[in-house]
């Protein structure tokens, strides 16, 4: 950029620009709109949430989770309980999903104890290598070869049939 400018083509704001103050003997209606806003919405609405929050506060519930009663198992039912049946459904349904999150806990905390112990897992996390066996074969026994499509019914013949063969085993094998 050259160094000789031609001020009356670029001129330059002055240095310091005076404020001015607008003094009329009208006045804003913005203003007369906010306390208008502020007295009949905000106020009445900011009262009742606090009122509430307080009764709220003063009353704790805390609520973790549903607890439904447990209700009789399908082999418990009479025949043509069609309500019985799906009460037995749903709560093995439900027992299901918490059998699979015990599996899902029990493997999680063997993940973090073969990531604390590194090296040493095998001898510093055989319980839990145990337990994870333990559980695993459990809800295998129960819940194996059902499918995505299993239901209490297709559980409670598979017990049956175990419990059949173990019989069948046990009367072919005596022990002595």
């Amino acid at each position: 950029m050259p160094e000789d400018h031609d001020w009356e083509a670029y001129k330059v704001p002055p240095t310091r620009t005076p404020v001015s103050e607008r003094t009329t003997s009208v006045p804003n209606p913005v203003d007369y709109f906010q306390s208008a806003f502020n007295y009949v919405l905000d106020t009445p609405v900011t009262f009742i949430r606090d009122w509430i929050e307080r009764w709220q506060n003063r009353n704790k519930f805390y609520y973790y989770h549903q607890k439904f009663r447990r209700v009789p198992d399908l082999s418990q039912c009479l025949e043509g309980d069609y309500l019985c049946y799906y009460e037995a459904e749903a709560q093995w349904r439900r027992d299901r999903m918490v059998d699979q999150q015990i599996v899902e806990i029990v493997r999680e905390r063997m993940a973090a104890c073969k990531q604390r112990e590194g090296p040493n897992q095998f001898q510093n996390c055989a319980k839990e290598m145990e337990l994870l066996a333990q559980v695993t074969k459990a809800y295998q026994d129960r819940y194996g070869d059902l499918g995505f499509h299993g239901n209490a019914r297709t559980c409670l013949m598979k017990q049956k049939h175990r419990m059949m063969e173990e019989r069948k085993a046990a009367q072919e094998n005596p022990c002595p």
